[in-house]
């Protein structure tokens, strides 16, 4: 601790202590205004208007009071010389930079040293009496890390600076603390030494004159103004609220220097805007800036403070809430009313593993690994969210919970037969499931996929079988899937992880043996997240999924017991393996007398009640087992009596509008039918009498059935109604919409020697002849039209009768199309027709007009089973065909049609293609082909 020495005066200090933690370099604007009195034994010349304040103001003005590290020394304090402009005029004097802002006469300041050089010159020469320096501001702030006291030269600070007497310094551990009296304005003219300190001439600024008479009552008012704004500042800002309003209380306003002085001192203003306001020699300027000053630090008080209330207001809303809801929840728990959020948790899934019937032993440890997780953790932590998640999804899976199967055949059977008509195999398929699993006793899961063309019923069916088998139904569709994700569940460290759709099976229908319908099998996608396909092979495995394992939770679970029904269109895009593992049952398309039957029984009943024709409590079904509810709201214009669709006028709709395999686009005909019934009921409803009205009658037949569907998609069966020319056969065909009629055309051009391979799209043939193919054929049907052509050349010459010396085929060029060229076709079972179109060219001889045929031919003329004999048979009795050649291998096929579709065909199995040949061209030929290939 330095001692102040003094000289010759009495007086003494009476200092009152700063907080050692006090720094001038980053004191708010409360700091800026503490104050020091003088006190005076008598010999003092000059007294302090103020009197000496009571400790308590001593401490609103200087903080929070601290005098354990400031010690006076009254025998050797030095004797007050004047104040402020009384002060003395020393020069040189060491000069302190200031890093952040300037400091002004009038005020005492603490500063805060931390360069050690300085610090021990600064104590020297306080030893030696030398207790005056000059503070200046920086022109630049110091850098991060620097020492603000230092500077390289003098010109990196303010030309104006303030003379400070410093009463006391004191270490505040490596620093040292300047408790600094600030007296006048002094400008540095050039530095003496480099130090540190450093030191310079000065000069001092005189005595302020009063203001000139011109601008007396402007500097009065903005005076006035400046203190308007100090008082509005204390109201508003409490740091310094308590030594403002003492000190402006005798503040004399008629010194304006003073006032704009205290003021500044006040603002947390820049330093640059400070530093102007200390450099301005005018009262007027002076005051004109600090107002300006005050301005600002008002506004930016009120922000504050409005902010301040927000925050506040806020806090207190949110503490209130949180107290009421601590109160009300001991409240409850004292009365036993409410457990903690946590217990509840807990005890809601023990309750549930409790009524579990047969659990895992890994279920059971992974329950009380998870509970007792859950029990250490905090709930605001993002893994209680989590763990709860997956205790929520673990005692929610039906431990051993099943539906009771139903094993009486006749109630199935009922079901089955209420809610669709047809699809003979797959009901007997569910019977025969049924039956095995009333001897056995049990039923295990089985895994069945059904194969057909759109509109047929596959996945309709599905909730139709859990109804009879009494289990619990649950569908979801793979088309288009990409994500394996979706099937196996994500692992739970991704934010918002569940488990797969299986899983979440088991959840919802809470039941271990529901039947599950994988929709759209056959339209699986492939992306970057994995193959689902490839999933669906441990799901769909009955030797795996008795333990099958989801992602998301982590222990193996019984599938074994669900009845897994899976749909597709076509096979061909289903992976080998996948396929493998599933029971195929395949369902054909209806023919027209079953669509009628659908018609009249399923669609018409609840197309007319959709649409209000028909009474609402009606019971009907519709085909497909789509929903038949409506709203059962009742119309208010009477339905006329006789509305009606003629059976006639559904023979017509199906034949000529809807030949599609299934039933949908009948089903949408039918509702155009009866929102136009329901358009003209309300019309005439509203213009007259709806049955005794201007319409004759509200029937619909085959004669004005155009008025409601428009004109018809389809005008003929048949592309050549009379006896087709040489060269042109009917095939018959199989795509997932159904069976259709399929015409082979072949004509020949300019007949020539020699074949032209340099020609593009034909296709070279051996021995000169040429076959050109066009109807977007596929590569399967291209081939076997090559084959066609090269089998027909050798058959023509060795194997019909008069026809050895024919050499047609191998002489001219061929054009063989198939209609309708926009269509895209392939398939290998067009091959007999095609021979048999180019031998009717050859020959110039036209096939029976009432034949139709399908088959695959080999190159040696052996007939190949093919597909769809059902449809293609459909096909044939709708263009009127009353001759059918089919493959010998699909005997079998075509004997487990219905009666009513073989019934009236003559039907001829081919082994050979001399078979086919006799029958399309009534020729019997006796002797087999004997000639070399």
């Amino acid at each position: 601790m330095l001692r102040l020495l003094g000289g010759g005066r009495r007086g003494r200090l009476a200092a009152y202590g700063l907080p050692h933690r006090f720094s001038g370099h980053s004191m708010g604007a409360a700091a800026g205004a503490r104050g020091f009195w003088w006190g005076d034994d008598g010999d003092s010349n000059r007294r302090e208007t103020g009197d000496k304040p009571s400790s308590d103001q001593a401490a609103a003005m200087g903080g929070e009071q601290d005098t354990s590290g400031l010690v006076i020394h009254p025998d050797s304090a030095p004797r007050a010389v004047g104040i402020g402009d009384d002060a003395p005029k020393p020069s040189p004097i060491p000069v302190i930079p200031l890093g952040h802002r300037p400091l002004f006469p009038g005020m005492v300041q603490g500063l805060l040293v931390t360069d050690p050089p300085t610090i021990r010159g600064l104590a020297e020469r306080l030893q030696q009496g030398e207790n005056y320096v000059g503070v200046f501001l920086r022109k630049q702030p110091p850098l991060e890390g620097g020492v603000p006291e230092v500077v390289q030269s003098i010109r990196e600070l303010h030309s104006v600076g303030t003379l400070a007497q410093i009463h006391n310094m004191m270490d505040s551990g490596p620093n040292s603390q300047l408790f600094l009296t600030l007296h006048r304005r002094i400008e540095w003219q050039k530095e003496l030494t480099q130090g540190p300190p450093m030191s310079a001439e000065v000069t001092h600024w005189s005595r302020p004159l009063d203001p000139p008479e011109a601008e007396a009552e402007i500097v009065k008012a903005l005076c006035n103004e400046v203190v308007a704004g100090i008082r509005d500042l204390v109201k508003l800002n409490p740091l310094f609220r308590e030594h403002a309003q003492y000190f402006t209380s005798r503040i004399d306003t008629s010194n304006p220097y003073a006032l704009a002085d205290f003021a500044a001192s006040l603002t947390t203003s820049d330093a640059e805007e400070l530093q102007a306001v200390l450099e301005e020699p005018s009262a007027k300027e002076r005051l004109s800036k600090v107002l300006l000053l005050v301005s600002k630090e008002r506004e930016m008080s009120k922000i504050q403070q409005e902010i301040q209330k927000q925050v506040e207001d806020k806090m207190s809303k949110t503490q209130r809430e949180y107290f009421l809801h601590e109160q009300l929840k001991s409240i409850k728990k004292e009365l036993g009313m409410e457990k903690d959020d946590k217990e509840a948790l807990i005890l809601k899934f023990r309750e549930r593993m409790e009524s579990a019937i047969d659990i895992s032993k890994e279920a059971r440890a992974t329950f009380e690994e998870e509970v007792e997780k859950l029990s250490m953790l905090e709930k605001n932590s993002p893994e209680f969210n989590t763990t709860r998640n997956y205790l929520d999804w673990l005692s929610s899976m039906p431990w051993g919970r099943a539906t009771e199967e139903n094993f009486d055949l006749v109630q199935a059977s009922k079901v089955l037969d209420e809610e669709h008509y047809g699809l003979e195999e797959v009901k007997n398929r569910i019977l025969e499931f049924i039956a095995v699993g009333k001897l056995k006793g049990s039923v295990q899961g089985k895994i069945i996929c059904l194969v057909g063309p759109p509109g047929v019923g596959k996945t309709s069916i599905g909730s139709s079988i859990a109804k009879a088998l009494n289990r619990e139904f649950f569908r979801f569709s793979v088309g288009g899937l990409t994500d394996v994700a979706e099937i196996k569940g994500h692992r739970r460290t991704y934010v918002g992880a569940m488990p797969g759709k299986p899983i979440q099976c088991l959840k919802a229908t809470g039941s271990s043996n529901p039947l599950i319908l994988i929709d759209e099998i056959d339209k699986l996608g492939r992306g970057y997240q994995g193959d689902p396909a490839s999933a669906l092979l441990e799901l769909l495995d009955p030797s795996q999924n008795a333990s099958f394992a989801d992602h998301y939770m982590d222990i193996p679970l019984d599938l074994s017991k669900a009845l897994f029904i899976c749909t597709a269109n076509v096979t061909d895009t289903i992976p080998g393996p996948l396929l493998d593992r599933m029971e195929m049952v395949r369902l054909s398309g209806y023919d027209l007398p079953e669509k009628v039957k659908i018609a009249q029984q399923y669609l018409i009943p609840k197309a007319l009640r959709d649409s209000g024709l028909a009474d609402a409590d009606q019971s009907l079904t519709a085909a497909g087992g789509e929903d038949a509810s409506s709203s059962g709201n009742k119309v208010s214009v009477p339905v006329p009596a006789g509305l009606e669709m003629d059976e006639s006028a559904i023979y017509s709709l199906v034949r000529w509008y809807c030949r599609e395999a299934g039933v949908r686009q009948l089903s949408q005909r039918i509702e155009r039918i009866c929102r136009k019934l329901a358009f003209e009921v309300v019309q005439h409803g509203e213009t007259g009498d709806a049955n005794n009205g201007s319409k004759a009658g509200w029937k619909v037949s085959e004669a004005n059935l155009a008025d409601y569907v428009g004109k018809p998609v389809f005008t003929s069966d048949r592309l050549y109604e009379d006896q087709p020319p040489a060269g042109v056969v009917m095939g018959l065909a199989w795509t997932a919409m159904g069976g259709s009629s399929l015409y082979i055309e072949s004509i020949s051009t300019t007949p020539r020697q020699e074949a032209d391979p340099e020609m593009n799209g034909l296709q070279e043939k051996g021995g000169g002849g040429r076959l050109v193919t066009t109807g977007q054929l596929g590569d399967v049907m291209r081939e076997s039209s090559a084959i066609a052509h090269s089998f027909a050349r050798t058959f023509l010459r060795h194997q019909v009768p008069g026809q050895a010396e024919n050499r047609f085929l191998d002489t001219a060029e061929v054009h063989m199309h198939v209609p309708e060229g926009a269509t895209p076709k392939d398939g290998p079972s067009a091959g007999v027709t095609m021979v048999t179109s180019l031998l009717s060219l050859a020959t110039s001889r036209a096939v029976r007009k009432d034949v139709a045929m399908t088959g695959e031919v080999s190159l040696t003329g052996k007939v190949l089973a093919v597909g769809g004999i059902k449809e293609k048979t459909i096909a044939a009795r709708r263009a009127g065909i009353t001759c059918l050649v089919l493959p010998m291998a699909n005997k079998r096929d075509f004997e487990e049609l219905p009666e009513y579709l073989r019934k009236g065909l003559e039907i001829h199995f081919a082994t050979e293609y001399a078979d086919v040949y006799s029958v399309a061209f009534c020729e019997d030929l006796s002797s087999p082909l004997t000639a070399d290939f």
